[in-house]
């Protein structure tokens, strides 16, 4: 079985998407080879194609994996530009 997703985030600017795509996109992420998770930058547009040939359930927590630290970079990158008094 080969399961896809593709994600398609909309930022304000290209610099917030290359923000949280540079932050989620680490060089040396150790991922299983039957995974696979392609992400990158078109204009203000967060881009990510997950394929996995393993069960739904690692499916479905490679994806929320992924959801969870494309919010985590959102917030991150809220803080730095919104820093509270």
């Amino acid at each position: 079985m080969k399961l896809k997703a593709e994600l398609i985030l909309a930022y304000n600017t290209k610099r917030e998407a290359k923000a949280v795509v540079k932050a989620v996109s680490p060089d040396n992420a150790k991922i299983p080879l039957c995974i696979n998770i392609e992400t990158f930058r078109s204009d203000s547009h967060l881009l990510a194609s997950i394929q996995c040939k393993l069960s739904l359930e690692t499916f479905i927590a490679t994806l929320d994996d992924l959801l969870f630290c494309i919010s985590i970079a959102e917030k991150t990158l809220g803080a730095i530009e919104n820093p509270k008094s």
